[in-house]
């Protein structure tokens, strides 16, 4: 049986912008996708590869 995501959730910060990405729960790390299109899929990560991610953010790594 696949599983899927679960909990999707947008950022506050996102507000009522549509251009923006939702994460879902997902095994041990996290799924990503489109709000513009849900229809397309998401993407999934590892838990360490989401948590890198996160840190890479929180030190403002992508400008």
């Amino acid at each position: 049986m696949k599983q899927h995501p679960a909990g999707w959730r947008k950022s506050s910060r996102s507000s009522n912008n549509t251009a923006c990405v939702e994460i879902g729960r997902f095994n041990d790390g996290a799924a990503v996708r489109d709000t513009k299109d849900r229809s397309v899929g998401y993407f999934t990560t590892t838990g360490a590869q989401w948590s890198a991610f996160i840190d890479a953010v929180k030190a403002e790594k992508f400008g």
